[in-house]
């Protein structure tokens, strides 16, 4: 079964094609035949392509960004022609999964994709409103470059669909509820993946393990999931909430927000900026959005990097301590997403706070770049992983699971 995968992100489009037997799922991620990414740079009107397939060509150019839909077109035509030719026609395509940020209540479970689905990731887009319209231009681009093929959403919000209501509702009045504003989370296709992924590891039955995982890029979340399911997290109605991320708040106080729109003549489209792109390490630090950005000013002695550091350790600490009470204890704790994987400061950091738990990281294999391996000593009381992320493949195995 060849299973296509489109994963949109607000100023890119990821791609990758798998070659799956029909008869039963490999226990770990394959390597992918083909895969594709555009970015939309900030020169206007640019698209910045890169192709590479599993036996070694690669393909990079910048072209005339005419819109999403012919950039992903255009992508989609390198599995057929030039050097990255990796399928005769796009019509052996059997399925294309696609990454849904949002799927409000009424989607709790990956589905195939009809006019009326498309139409309700649509209008759920004023949730989430620099992904899901991305996601509805990735489905349109499919049905323009290969017809009728059988398209399926995964949506980010569907693993926590179990969470309790006292977990997921906010405490104001009750209409909120009625109104459809509750706690979501995102970064679900991630968060189900690495829990499956560290028992695993472990040779655990998933069910049996009290698990935080950490999923940490420029979006931050943590879930706590107990019995394979996800119990709490800390994104909500929208993904801005919870942890400090690379430029967006996370959780404030909302006060703040009324004194702004008060005192400040703060209009709700600066106050969006504000939070979602102007806040976090970026607007700490003053300098960038990347953790990496901020550590080599660390060194260099600026002092708005290293507060930017500390708030950011400081609230993920305080994120772990919540789901370490939702879970009434802890058996392992995963790091995932670009700074979860890359940052042997950050878990070192991170873990350091948890020596109470009997929590003990190896400091070697803590910086040796490791990945899908535990980095806790033999002695500690609580397994650390550190997990490559794979939500590409955890798509293509929703698509598989469901097809069959």
């Amino acid at each position: 079964m060849k299973i296509l995968v489109l994963n949109a992100g607000s100023s890119s489009q990821k791609s990758c094609l798998y070659d799956i037997s029909d008869d039963a799922l490999p226990k770990e991620a394959p390597h992918p035949l083909w895969e594709g990414k555009v970015n939309w740079t900030q020169d206007e009107g640019v698209a910045e392509i890169e192709v590479k397939t599993a036996t070694g060509e690669v393909l990079q150019e910048s072209i005339h960004a005419d819109s999403r839909q012919s950039n992903i077109s255009y992508m989609l035509d390198t599995l057929t022609n030039g050097a990255t030719k990796v399928i005769g026609d796009l019509s052996e395509i059997d399925v294309v999964g696609h990454r849904v940020v949002h799927g409000g209540q009424d989607y709790r479970n990956s589905t195939v994709i009809t006019e009326d689905v498309k139409k309700a990731i649509a209008q759920l887009s004023t949730l989430a409103p620099a992904h899901n319209p991305a996601a509805v231009e990735g489905i349109e681009a499919i049905e323009q470059s290969l017809g009728k093929v059988k398209q399926v959403a995964v949506f980010d919000t569907s693993f926590h669909a179990t969470i309790p209501d006292a977990a997921a509702i906010y405490p104001g009045p009750y209409e909120w509820v009625e109104q459809g504003i509750r706690r979501y989370g995102f970064h679900g296709i991630s968060h189900q993946y690495c829990a499956q992924r560290a028992a695993d590891i472990l040779g655990k039955d998933l069910a049996s393990l009290k698990l935080i995982n950490c999923h940490l890029g420029n979006g931050c979340s943590l879930a706590a999931v107990k019995n394979g399911h996800s119990i709490d997290t800390t994104m909500g109605f929208t993904p801005l909430d919870g942890l400090m991320m690379g430029s967006r708040s996370g959780s404030v106080d909302p006060g703040i927000l009324i004194y702004l729109l008060r005192e400040s003549n703060c209009s709700a489209e600066k106050l969006d900026y504000v939070l979602n792109k102007a806040s976090g390490l970026r607007g700490i630090s003053g300098i960038s959005s990347d953790l990496r950005e901020v550590t080599a000013a660390i060194a260099q002695g600026n002092y708005r990097a290293q507060l930017a550091w500390d708030i950011y350790v400081h609230r993920l600490r305080s994120g772990i301590g919540s789901m370490l009470a939702s879970l009434g204890g802890l058996d392992v704790l995963v790091f995932t997403a670009g700074v979860g994987e890359k940052s042997p400061g950050i878990r070192q950091a991170v873990c350091e706070g948890f020596g109470f738990l009997g929590l003990k990281i190896d400091p070697e294999k803590n910086q040796n770049n490791p990945v899908d391996i535990d980095i806790a000593t033999p002695e500690s009381a609580v397994r650390v992983l550190v997990i490559q992320t794979q939500e590409d493949w955890a798509i293509a195995q929703q698509c598989w699971q469901l097809l069959k």
